[in-house]
């Protein structure tokens, strides 16, 4: 495929799936290409587009939520704009198929990670930021998580496991989880953390496994609140 037929195709398709026709097309391309793949790759389009998305999507709850405190609005927006849903939202939308990647990353499967989809998508955002400014970027996010702003749970169930866990113990009078490293494995710049959640009070423990400690914390969290005895799992 020639570089005119290739750019046009990237073209039809940043249209199609973001609403947006790029007045300089090279800032698209930049957007999905990994560090691995060249100098001119997306990480400062990333930087900005995650800034960006903050930004819209606080917009977007202050609008839609009204009555909301801050540590509601807070939590609304931690789940919109995680790693997590960022990367489903580019895989939905075939960021994934676009990206250019090194040949170890294509080797990995690189375009099926999730930080890789998730800086991707920030980084389009990014791009359409330098190339149109706040109006047209602003509706860009809209428009990726507008029905997801739609569907979002009750405030209640947006704590993280971690806070949710402690909560329910706090009201049981139960000591609080203790939270053990127990291995780190991988590259530096690709590692894998585990981590062991024990209740000793209920001799209960779990496992997590993330990219980060945090995220392997919080899936032990929440493997501990489906293990707990169903009067344990309700606060009072």
């Amino acid at each position: 495929m020639n570089a005119a037929r290739a750019g046009a195709e990237l073209a039809t398709w940043m249209e199609r799936e973001f609403g947006h026709v790029f007045k300089h097309p090279d800032l698209g391309a930049m957007a999905l290409t990994h560090r691995s793949a060249g100098s001119r790759h997306n990480e400062r389009l990333e930087f900005l587009g995650d800034s960006f998305f903050n930004c819209v999507v606080a917009l977007m709850l202050y609008e839609a939520f009204p009555g909301a405190d801050e540590g509601a609005l807070s939590r609304q927006r931690a789940t919109l704009v995680s790693g997590e849903t960022l990367a489903q939202i580019a895989a939905q939308r075939g960021v994934g198929e676009h990206l250019l990647l090194g040949s170890g990353e294509l080797k990995t499967g690189g375009y099926r990670r999730v930080s890789i989809l998730a800086d991707a998508l920030e980084a389009i955002v990014g791009a359409v930021f330098l190339d149109a400014g706040f109006e047209a970027t602003a509706a860009v996010v809209r428009r990726l998580l507008g029905a997801r702003l739609a569907e979002l749970p009750a405030v209640a169930e947006l704590k993280d496991p971690k806070t949710r866990l402690q909560e329910v113990l706090q009201a049981r009078a139960i000591a609080l989880p203790e939270y053990t490293l127990t291995a780190v494995s991988g590259d530096p710049h690709d590692q894998s953390f585990a981590v062991r959640c024990e209740v000793t009070a209920l001799a209960l423990a779990t496992h997590g496994d993330g990219a980060s400690r945090r995220r392997a914390e919080q899936l032990a969290a929440e493997r501990m609140l489906a293990l707990l005895p169903p009067d344990r799992r309700k606060l009072s």
